[in-house]
């Protein structure tokens, strides 16, 4: 399977960044998006809520649902499961994109900004995944995707902002669990990261990252595309990175991806550079 035509995503975190580029590259193939994110109101440091998004979905060639849904809320998120089923029949896809971030040591870390972490990381991958399971279940080809990056204990990414690896490895063994149980029912349960920073609207919150050295969200959205388009059937518990998924796909010029592709690239957090 090459195409997502008619094919029902949940994307968490679809109102900008990596899961609006998800959402969009989906819905040029035809894809029904449920935007499930906070976003209603546009801000000025954030731009994009889920009605802009919405709109650039269909302009796409895809149908989309605009939710606002905070995934901490359990019955916020069974009302937009609920609401997506109705929409359109059914779920074929769940993208875990929604994430919360604060990298700061723990004497610098608010337990409010711990506790959020936690809730929109690893609880909220969870809570969706455990919401949208019995619809997936009724797919011909159900995928979880989560974005998360491959679990490791080594204390150099710990160290630094314990909270926030906490919160992301979280993900990752969220992701080990589910595969594990929900894999040999035929789902397929994968976590996608990006081999280098991914250049968003949130990255401009985060003091000291050169925007010029990191990759373009349209990167992982090529590789989500590659990963929901398989066969879900055997495949569970990868942790995939955007960079090999593409080339496993023949793509060996990621250049188009860089912002300033005369820049250097900034590796991403988790990974050896």
């Amino acid at each position: 399977m090459s195409s997502l035509a008619g094919k029902t995503l949940f994307i968490t975190g679809a109102s900008r960044g990596i899961g609006l580029a998800i959402a969009l590259r989906a819905a040029r193939d035809g894809a029904n998006i449920a935007i499930a994110a906070k976003s209603s109101v546009a801000n000025p440091k954030l731009p994009g809520t889920i009605y802009s998004a919405a709109e650039q979905i269909v302009a796409a060639g895809g149908k989309a649902l605009p939710i606002k849904c905070d995934i901490r809320e359990e019955a916020e998120v069974q009302a937009a499961v609920a609401a997506t089923v109705e929409a359109f029949g059914g779920i074929d896809i769940l993208v875990n994109n929604a994430s919360a971030i604060w990298l700061a040591g723990a004497l610098d870390t608010p337990m409010k900004r711990f506790d959020l972490m936690q809730q929109v990381n690893a609880r909220g991958s969870f809570l969706c995944a455990q919401a949208c399971l019995p619809h997936l279940l009724r797919s011909d080809n159900p995928h979880i995707l989560t974005l998360a990056p491959p679990p490791s204990l080594d204390p150099k990414w710990w160290a630094p902002h314990t909270g926030y690896t906490l919160a992301k490895m979280g993900m990752s063994f969220v992701t080990l669990g589910l595969a594990g149980e929900f894999g040999p029912q035929g789902v397929a349960v994968n976590a996608l990261w990006p081999r280098t920073i991914v250049a968003t609207d949130a990255l401009n919150m985060i003091a000291g990252v050169a925007i010029d050295r990191c990759r373009k969200p349209e990167i992982v959205a090529d590789a989500a595309h590659a990963v929901l388009s398989r066969s879900a059937k055997g495949f569970a518990g990868n942790f995939l990175i955007d960079e090999e998924v593409l080339r496993e796909d023949g793509v060996h010029d990621f250049s188009a991806y860089a912002v300033d592709a005369t820049q250097p690239l900034l590796p991403d957090l988790f990974l050896e550079a």
